[in-house]
């Protein structure tokens, strides 16, 4: 068939060729809004603690004219099921509570001087704020310190993201 041969712009390549770069340098898995680049995230699920730490992290953001990041990590609890003679397998519970606490947080009166967002996550609570700071470009991360038998056994969510996070971390008390 006669035609014309048409050859793709030099343009197209270049745009082809930084996409490929930008995947291969480690890109964020999600899309995150623009709006809250540089923002301050911040861990909540209800707790005396963490309505410290996102009362501190509200004023922050109001400071620095920056949106807030909530973050909610979902707990994901492995539960046993036995089925007859087969061994049990172990299946993820969702937890639901992330649904409330974006409703209570919609009427709540004090997020009216900044935009926010809430973001779920399930998994490790520290890689899992971690990781939404880095992908937001966080200018920090904000959590409510742990008080209790389980901080002191365990450690406190605070201390393991404290010694590998990235950015700076406030800890509220």
């Amino acid at each position: 068939m006669a035609g014309y041969e048409f050859s793709e712009p030099a343009d197209r390549r270049k745009i082809a060729d930084l996409s490929a770069e930008l995947q291969a340098a480690g890109a964020p898995r999600h899309a995150c809004d623009p709006a809250f680049r540089h923002g301050v995230v911040v861990g909540f699920d209800g707790s005396t603690s963490s309505e410290r730490a996102l009362a501190y992290a509200i004023g922050m953001a109001v400071r620095l004219g920056s949106g807030l990041i909530i973050v909610h990590v979902a707990n994901r609890l492995p539960t046993t099921v036995w089925a007859g003679c087969e061994p049990p397998v172990f299946v993820d519970v969702p937890d639901h509570r992330t649904e409330v606490l974006g409703l209570e947080l919609a009427c709540a009166d004090y997020l009216a001087d900044v935009p926010w967002i809430l973001v779920e996550r399930g998994g490790d609570i520290c890689h899992e704020l971690e990781e939404v700071g880095r992908e937001y470009s966080a200018d920090a991360i904000v959590v409510g310190s742990t008080h209790g038998i389980v901080g002191r056994i365990f450690g406190s969510v605070a201390g393991r993201l404290a010694r590998r996070a990235q950015r700076p971390v406030i800890v509220i008390p």
